[in-house]
């Protein structure tokens, strides 16, 4: 094993590595029976912090 398998990363600071820079998900999920699709569902989704540099999008918006 290399020194870079070894290496432990907690949660937390996983999680933080990730929201600072911002992760990007997406997805199909398609619900089919006897090959005739019935139901669709495309998945976008954001996932970022948000701090002074970066305001939040839904901010006064409500």
């Amino acid at each position: 094993m290399t020194v870079i398998e070894r290496r432990e990363i907690a949660l937390v600071d996983l999680l933080d590595r990730l929201l600072a820079g911002g992760v990007v998900l997406t997805g199909d999920i398609t619900l089919r029976i006897a090959d005739v699709d019935l139901v669709r569902i495309d998945l976008n989704a954001l996932i970022s912090s948000i701090n002074e540099t970066v305001p939040s999008p839904w901010e006064g918006a409500l």
